[in-house]
């Protein structure tokens, strides 16, 4: 943590960290998008199945107090009125509860997937240290959160005193109205105002999950340092790659010059490009490129050729086109099949006058 601080941690994460990040339990989340989940939720599933819960509830009302002072409470009967009132509060409750947990747990897997943390649930006792808990409270984090809900109670309010205001005519004939308009008044009032606060805590939810997220990514970030270990703990130590990878070059290197002696031809540029070519018209569909070279490399292959007898075809065009244009061991391409063609057919008929 000490070296931590005299480091700027500019860099973004990578995915290694994230995923232990990820692991801890640390990722971008909105408790506002869940909050709002659940009131949309609720206040949807009230509105669309509460006439059959309202009337549900009025058949066990009128049930149990038409029986008066016939119910009696005792030993024996206790449990089974227990279990009536629980099956009426269950069957009443469990549409709206299911809603909701569905709800909530979209709005959590949209957010974040299915994260378990073991360690997120591992008890720390920095979380109940007093002084930690005291540089919480008054945290930048804390302030946020602190005028995050002074704001919201400031707006719920608003939106509350609005409705009742334009509602008022009706609520006054309240006292003189039945039970059922009562009833409908209050819950329409209800409804109206769980809306509007609904819809202003989805907007305040959507910037409070952008800026969690903003939160997030700024805590982890990394120094250029802990790049750097990271690095050299997943791929190994970078001088230690530069050197391996040497080393493969200068086997591919060494397997090329190894085929030069079996080439037809080695068109050269005349110093700085040398490019040998091979064609076997019973097993190629078209000459290809076993060796090329720049400078020193093609130095080598002209000298390796010239020790093998392999002819030097000078063509400086040719030579530098082949050599941009074609990986060794790929045939030719359609473009050079005439220039090379012309080449090997030379090559070929001088072999021809040797023999």
């Amino acid at each position: 943590m000490a070296e931590e601080s005299f480091q700027e941690r500019s860099e973004q994460a990578t995915p290694k960290r994230r995923e232990e990040a990820r692991k801890q339990g640390q990722v971008a989340h909105s408790t506002e998008l869940n909050s709002v989940a659940i009131i949309l939720a609720g206040l949807l599933a009230v509105h669309f199945v509460g006439e059959a819960l309202f009337r549900d509830l009025s058949l066990f009302t009128a049930e149990t107090l038409s029986q008066g002072y016939g119910i009696t409470l005792s030993r024996d009967s206790l449990p089974v009125h227990l279990r009536r009132w629980a099956e009426v509060a269950f069957s009443v409750s469990w549409p709206i509860l299911l809603i909701i947990s569905v709800a909530a747990l979209a709005v959590n897997v949209a957010q974040v997937g299915f994260v378990f943390s073991s360690e997120a649930l591992t008890p720390k006792f920095s979380r109940i240290d007093p002084v930690a808990g005291l540089g919480r409270l008054f945290s930048k984090r804390a302030l946020v959160e602190s005028l995050k809900g002074l704001f919201k109670i400031a707006i719920v309010g608003y939106i509350s005193y609005r409705e009742v205001m334009k509602r008022m005519a009706d609520l006054a004939t309240m006292s003189e109205s039945g039970v059922g308009r009562i009833f409908y008044l209050m819950g329409d009032l209800t409804f109206q105002v769980g809306i509007r606060v609904a819809l202003f805590l989805a907007v305040l939810a959507v910037l409070d999950y952008l800026y969690q997220r903003w939160e997030f990514e700024r805590s982890i970030r990394m120094s250029k340092q802990e790049i750097k270990e990271e690095l050299r703990q997943t791929e190994g130590d970078p001088q230690v790659r530069a050197r391996i990878r040497a080393l493969q070059r200068e086997t591919a290197r060494k397997r090329m010059m190894a085929e030069v002696p079996q080439a037809d031809v080695v068109i050269t540029n005349p110093t700085h490009y040398a490019v040998a070519l091979r064609y076997d018209a019973g097993k190629m569909a078209a000459p290809t490129v076993v060796a090329k070279g720049q400078n020193l490399i093609a130095q080598k292959i002209r000298e390796i050729a010239e020790e093998a007898g392999v002819p030097l075809v000078e063509n400086p065009p040719l030579a530098q086109a082949l050599y941009k244009a074609v990986d060794v061991g790929r045939e030719v391409p359609e473009d050079l099949y005439r220039a090379v063609a012309e080449v090997l057919a030379y090559v070929f008929r001088l072999k021809r006058q040797r023999v």
